[in-house]
């Protein structure tokens, strides 16, 4: 890097405002890694990985004067990327909803979660109480640890831990019941 100095976030965000090249490129240095591993865990293709982290950076450079500084900067920048992984998905997976379509009309799951939709499992988790949905939608889905969790909604990281507990619990209760609705024979 060209420049060893270390800059504060509203000093980057100030910088890539003005389109100061070295501050964007300082502010991607300091987050693309982070980025980089969530996306890691839902695609093992490092060229995959990287182009979503690339397209999320370039949607922050872009709503960089949206970012209103209230809460993580860090999460704000993660909520961006994520949405760029939903939508390589989304584009990538577009032409295999058809074959799982036909399969999931003949086939009856193994398992609970196995013919369960995308959006199947996000109206499951809505069924979660609130704060429980919460822990557990940014642990498993955002990519938060608990301890950033704790700090975020301003709670111990043992009580993060036990909502997730209580989330998964819960969550195996709503998903049988769900196949018991939707697949009784």
């Amino acid at each position: 890097m060209r420049n060893k100095r270390t800059y504060t976030d509203e000093q980057l965000i100030a910088g890539g405002l003005r389109n100061d090249r070295l501050y964007q490129e300082m502010l991607y240095r300091k987050y693309a890694p982070v980025m980089l591993s969530m996306c890691y865990r839902h695609t093992q293709d490092e060229h995959e990985a990287r182009e979503i982290v690339n397209t999320g950076f370039l949607k922050v450079f872009q709503k960089l004067d949206q970012y209103s500084n209230q809460g993580s900067f860090e999460g704000w920048i993660r909520t961006i990327v994520f949405r760029s992984l939903s939508d390589f998905f989304r584009k990538k997976n577009r032409s295999i909803c058809f074959l799982e379509l036909d399969q999931r009309d003949k086939l009856k799951a193994s398992s609970p979660l196995e013919d369960l939709y995308l959006e199947d499992l996000l109206e499951i988790i809505k069924g979660l109480p609130e704060q429980t949905r919460r822990v557990f939608s940014l642990y498993a889905i955002e990519g938060y640890t608990h301890k950033e969790i704790a700090e975020l909604l301003d709670m111990k990281e043992g009580t993060s831990k036990w909502y997730l507990s209580e989330a998964r619990k819960r969550l195996k209760q709503l998903v049988n019941q769900y196949n018991k609705r939707h697949y009784a024979e």
